[in-house]
């Protein structure tokens, strides 16, 4: 996958970033079934009921778990950096790294693509400030850029934080969030076309705005508990503690897309134990390859 991007995209600066909490405590605290059903069963099994408590096992394959810790000496042998955040998603450290990078003088700043598959991320596009998805559509190297005016072809929606706004009021099963009863993706899109923001929608509900009908002021006053946390859970964090030893004051974290491996010794000897010789040829390959062209 690095292989690819750094080939088809030629970036100049890459990240992998890490979830050092896959759910996250304050998260929780507000609604506290976001991702409890990925909670281990036998951790479940021991507290019943949807209040599982944060920092227990997330149920992942084992084969999966043994490849993580190789996966971070591979990162660290080659050089790429690896950042997460203490308490926070990874979602999170791309939203900080995002911002930071869109906070430098715009003769500065460099264009920043998002490579992910989790579609929450979409609230971070914007045109503006030069922040696209890569979405991978059938693997890395079938990647949809996601723009704003994608966003308004697929969802009728113009913008990332719209993005977030739509995903509030349709929730997602996946993560444990209701969202609001009856409003799904089309109608949360029609209402932020309506009102502009949530904010928008909800003074709307609160006021005797002809726009809402009776049983959407209804499903939205239902739901005043849960719109009331969802937005500090759905949106990513813009200001997480991600920190490294600084390049330089502008760049706290030294992300270059290295020339070759930092330590080719070490890479060499997780080449021969876990017989990634070909995988990692093709990433030092895409490395050269780029300082070349």
């Amino acid at each position: 996958m690095i292989a690819t991007l750094v080939t088809d995209h030629r970036p100049t600066r890459l990240v992998a970033c890490w979830d050092d909490d896959w759910r996250p405590a304050f998260r929780v605290a507000a609604i506290p079934s976001y991702k409890a059903h990925r909670v281990s069963s036998e951790v479940a099994a021991e507290t019943p009921g949807p209040d599982v408590r944060p920092g227990w096992v997330e149920e992942v394959p084992p084969a999966l778990v043994a490849q993580v810790p190789v996966i971070v000496e591979v990162l660290t042998a080659l050089g790429i950096a690896r950042v997460g955040a203490p308490g926070f998603e990874a979602d999170d450290v791309i939203g900080t790294l995002t911002a930071r990078e869109v906070a430098r003088p715009a003769d500065e700043r460099d264009l920043v693509d998002v490579v992910t598959g989790d579609r929450d991320l979409f609230q971070l596009v914007d045109d503006d400030a030069g922040v696209r998805i890569l979405y991978p559509v059938k693997g890395i190297k079938n990647l949809l850029t996601v723009d704003q005016a994608v966003l308004r072809e697929k969802y009728g929606i113009p913008s990332g934080p719209a993005y977030a706004d739509m995903a509030i009021l349709r929730g997602d099963p996946s993560d444990g969030l209701p969202g609001v009863a009856g409003i799904g993706e089309k109608t949360a899109a029609a209402l932020i076309e309506k009102y502009g923001t949530l904010d928008g929608i909800l003074a709307a509900r609160d006021s005797t705005d002809p726009g809402l009908t009776a049983t959407q002021r209804r499903r939205l006053t239902e739901a005043s508990d849960y719109l009331d946390v969802a937005p500090g859970v759905v949106r990513v964090v813009r200001s997480a503690p991600v920190a490294l030893p600084a390049s330089s004051p502008a760049r706290p974290v030294p992300d270059d897309v290295p020339a070759a491996p930092a330590d080719p010794d070490a890479l060499e000897a997780l080449v021969e134990r876990w017989g990634l010789a070909s995988s990692v040829r093709r990433v030092t390959e895409a490395f050269s390859q780029r300082t070349a062209g």
